[in-house]
């Protein structure tokens, strides 16, 4: 059996200018999928990514992951696929150019549908990654897809937000990440304070996700397992380059959730490639024995919250007690 399939429906074709001893321009396979997809493959895990492959992009893209090993079960379709050209000649990421692709139509969408679900039955853990583009695929195939896996016996993990989360938890899911800063933008949290992360956490739970884990940017972590909230801390490195750490955080606990690891231990995983990827360029990239290594050194702490859905004696019970002798 497979270790992990991941239904990554719109990679995307990255164009890095950037400065080294003179102009530089690196094409690479990219997207939430392909950089998890990495990642795990660096940490030792068998992956099948199922996606749809658009247009001269599309042809770009197999190649390239071909060339990384990466193993694909494509829908291959003409017209614009995902891509962006970034110039990093600064030290920083500045957007040049930037498409999400075409949206995948009806039949194109069932067919990848029937790879996925055929490729979920095959592996220990699905991961549920989101598009590129906002339109690319309709957020209620999340909720599909969660439920019917679930119903082989399958584990589900979404690493998602907005819409696509909300339809993936409807489904149900074993394990949701999501970010404070899309918490934000999604308008379930008003601030980052951490009773309030909590407070959405608990949100996410009762709507269907089993676990919850939130990372918060600089600071520590936070999870959600059997009613209880929890700090994950990890040592701060000196940023390079922070995009992708996410990625790399849910690909590592994947990774051990996968080889059959208790919870608490996959997130330590996770927190420790999260960590390790800031310290180089490259999105979803870390060295495993670096993870492996850092692991040792997360801690995970329980943290005293007031469950917002705990229900409360009003003023007026408490005034009826009284009267009543209770």
């Amino acid at each position: 059996m497979r270790d992990i399939a991941i239904f990554a429906p719109s990679p995307l074709l990255t164009v890095t200018v950037e400065e080294d001893e003179g102009t530089d321009i690196h094409l690479h396979a990219g997207g939430q999928g392909i950089w998890q997809a990495r990642m795990l493959q660096e940490l030792g895990c068998s992956v099948l990514v199922c996606a749809v492959l658009t247009g001269e992009v599309g042809r770009a893209l197999g190649h390239l992951l071909a060339d990384e090993g990466i193993e694909v079960d494509a829908v291959l379709r003409e017209g614009s696929g995902a891509a962006y050209v970034h110039d990093r000649r600064q030290g920083t990421r500045t957007v040049v150019a930037e498409t999400g692709g075409d949206a995948i139509d009806r039949h194109e969408l069932d067919e990848l549908y029937g790879r996925t679900l055929t490729a979920a039955i095959d592996s220990r853990v699905t991961l549920l990654s989101g598009p590129h583009g906002d339109d690319v695929v309709p957020d209620d195939v999340y909720r599909r897809l969660a439920a019917d896996v679930r119903a082989t016996g399958g584990t589900v993990v979404a690493d998602l937000a907005g819409g696509r989360l909300d339809a993936a938890i409807a489904g149900g899911v074993d394990v949701a990440k999501v970010s404070e800063q899309e918490l934000l933008r999604d308008d379930r949290i008003p601030g980052t304070d951490r009773d309030t992360i909590i407070g959405a956490m608990r949100d996410l739970h009762a709507a269907g996700a089993e676990r919850v884990i939130v990372t918060c940017a600089e600071r520590a972590a936070l999870i959600l397992r059997d009613g209880v909230v929890a700090e994950v801390e990890v040592p701060r490195m000196e940023v390079v380059d922070a995009a992708g750490s996410g990625d790399s955080f849910v690909a590592a606990t994947v990774a051990a959730l996968a080889r059959g690891e208790e919870f608490d231990e996959a997130v330590a995983l996770g927190a420790a490639a999260g960590a390790m990827n800031v310290t180089r360029h490259g999105l979803g990239t870390a060295d495993a024995e670096a993870v492996r290594a850092m692991r040792a050194r997360v801690r995970i702490a329980e943290v005293a919250d007031a469950d917002p859905h705990d229900v409360a004696t009003t003023p007026d019970e408490l005034a009826a007690g009284v009267r009543d002798g209770t």
